[in-house]
């Protein structure tokens, strides 16, 4: 967490003056400038910081050096205890021979009393006897606890010739030659607002037709597949290379693409080109939307908390959009067409302590939450129209029903991020309400309705999570999403820039859209620098209906 007084949105130049916010623009580039607005400070108190430290990761961080130095020490004991034993006045070469061959004996002495069952503890001092408890206690505390590090990620940058602007976009569509115009100018509209730039990625199968107006789309399974191996190999390579991890060291392997399943699997075709090993264990997930990254990352966390200290997990999130191009004219189905772009990102991580010196990030917590229902079940469905053109389908009341998934989620993360202040905030007015509700059943019993509507009216306390999370990750499904979230928990322009500056240069890449924002903090954004000690928030939607988080920690 920051310092006490850390201005969460300005520096100041040499003068005092604050330097200016962020401008939101629509447009290709990758750095934002600065406006003629300032932006709100948000600072947060040193002691709520105190109180929100997680002491267990704290020991835990630097627990293996502390066991090093533990074995150093306890070394150094069991030397002083022979050296007082021999009662040597002086050191020479023979006396250090004579105090090797004491501990040498000191310790077959003692592993010939325990095999003996004879007391072997009297043959220490009391020194000796508390460090190596306290080492015995510091490594079942190693073993019990299993971190999960983020060594390294890498995102795809889509080659020139993949990029199009709406202008394009709209061209392609015009040349499939199965649109209307009713369809096109709705298209063209969603395009406007959605939030997306002029230099967003198409897949090149689809993208051929603005050479040749008689070339039509290539929807086939071997374009679809090329579009994955460009993606997939690309950023596993670059993923594997930051993290100085070999292909063959990775022990799990997990890709989510929700709408491209081919056989042999996406992950067969990793293990295959990069030469795994073949005891790889492998794990394929499709049909779970643009949140399935941080199910695929608590999908590795559990796997690597069952695993031998030192086992890597190499995680990719893709969509392939070659086969799922809709060819009819049925609104709830065009959106599709207008807001996804290609994209992807691999992660590597390591269950390993001594990784924590050269990894990025830790995991801190993750969060899923399964919506209920008919409405978010079919909130986002694939399926055909009336034509039978294949799509996927979203719904009106895909905004409402995500913002229940995310209450649902937020609640039960809560209680993890936020300080004890806010925590108690949330419980008071929950107590208040229950109050009030009973005092209003009881008047009503006794017919005085005229004092029930004197009672006060206590609203439910939406916890300022800001005070727990110094940076957010919000999935770049539309602009729609990020206004109503920025909205909903209060936050500061700062904190959706990432969101918005990921839909506006890559568009909405489904799953691997947290991790183009999380790339976004780390090496772009200014007014808001990502230090050590900072927590990240990243909050994925996806079809089901799901909300998922995950809490990281920058080392």
């Amino acid at each position: 967490m920051p310092p006490e007084g850390r201005n969460l949105q300005d520096h100041e130049d040499d003068h005092g003056t604050p330097s200016q916010g962020m401008r939101r623009v629509i447009s290709g580039a990758s750095l934002s400038s600065p406006n003629d607005t300032p932006v709100k400070e948000y600072r947060v108190r040193k002691s709520s910081l105190i109180g929100m430290i997680n002491w267990t990761h704290v020991l835990g961080t630097h627990l293996p050096h502390l066991m090093v130095l533990g074995i150093l020490i306890l070394f150094a004991q069991l030397v002083h205890q022979v050296v007082l034993s021999l009662n040597l006045q002086h050191f020479d070469l023979k006396s250090i021979h004579q105090v090797t061959f004491e501990i040498r004996n000191l310790l077959v002495l003692f592993y010939t009393s325990i095999i003996e069952s004879y007391t072997s503890l009297d043959l220490f001092s009391p020194a000796v006897k508390t460090t190596a408890l306290l080492l015995l206690v510091g490594a079942w505390l190693m073993q019990r606890q299993k971190p999960v590090y983020l060594m390294s990620f890498a995102t795809f940058k889509a080659p020139d010739f993949w990029k199009v602007s709406h202008a394009d976009i709209v061209e392609i569509m015009r040349r499939q030659r199965c649109f209307n115009e009713i369809s096109l100018d709705f298209m063209t509209k969603i395009l406007e607002r959605s939030g997306t730039g002029q230099a967003t990625a198409w897949p090149p199968g689809i993208v051929k037709c603005l050479k040749d107006e008689n070339t039509p789309a290539d929807r086939s399974m071997e374009a679809s597949r090329k579009e994955a191996e460009t993606i997939i190999f690309d950023i596993v390579g670059n993923a594997l290379q930051k993290a100085h991890v070999k292909p063959r060291e990775i022990d799990i392997l997990i890709i989510n693409c929700s709408l491209f399943s081919p056989t042999p699997s996406l992950c067969a075709m990793v293990l295959n080109h990069f030469n795994m090993r073949s005891n790889v264990v492998t794990y394929n997930l499709s049909g779970m939307g643009c949140s399935a990254s941080l199910i695929s990352i608590d999908l590795a966390k559990q796997l690597l908390a069952a695993r031998r200290s030192g086992a890597k997990a190499l995680v990719v999130s893709t969509e392939i959009l070659t086969p799922n191009f809709y060819h009819g004219n049925d609104r709830g189905f065009l959106i599709q067409n207008t807001l996804f772009r290609c994209g992807g990102a691999a992660m590597v991580l390591s269950n390993s302590w001594l990784d924590g010196r050269r990894a990025w990030y830790k995991l801190l917590h993750t969060v899923r939450v399964q919506g209920a229902g008919d409405a978010a079940y079919e909130a986002v469905y694939e399926g055909e129209d009336l034509n039978g053109q294949q799509g996927v389908r979203l719904s009106k009341d895909i905004v409402k029903v995500a913002g229940k998934c995310m209450e649902k989620n937020f609640t039960v993360l809560g209680p993890s991020v936020l300080p004890l202040t806010e925590q108690a905030k949330v419980v008071l007015a929950v107590v208040q309400r229950f109050v009030l509700k009973k005092i209003a059943t009881a008047l009503r019993a006794n017919k005085m309705d005229t004092w029930v509507a004197k009672l006060p009216v206590v609203r439910p306390y939406v916890p300022d999570f800001k005070r727990g999370i110094d940076h957010w990750c919000i999935h770049a499904g539309g602009r729609a999403v990020i206004d109503g979230i920025e909205k909903n928990l209060d936050l500061e322009l700062y904190h959706t820039e990432p969101s918005r500056m990921t839909l506006c240069n890559y568009g909405n890449t489904s799953s691997s859209s947290i991790w183009y924002e999380l790339e976004y903090i780390q090496e772009t954004q200014r007014n808001h620098p990502l230090i050590k000690g900072d927590r990240i928030m990243q909050v994925a939607f996806g079809s089901g209906f799901k909300c998922n988080s995950g809490v990281w920690l920058k080392l």
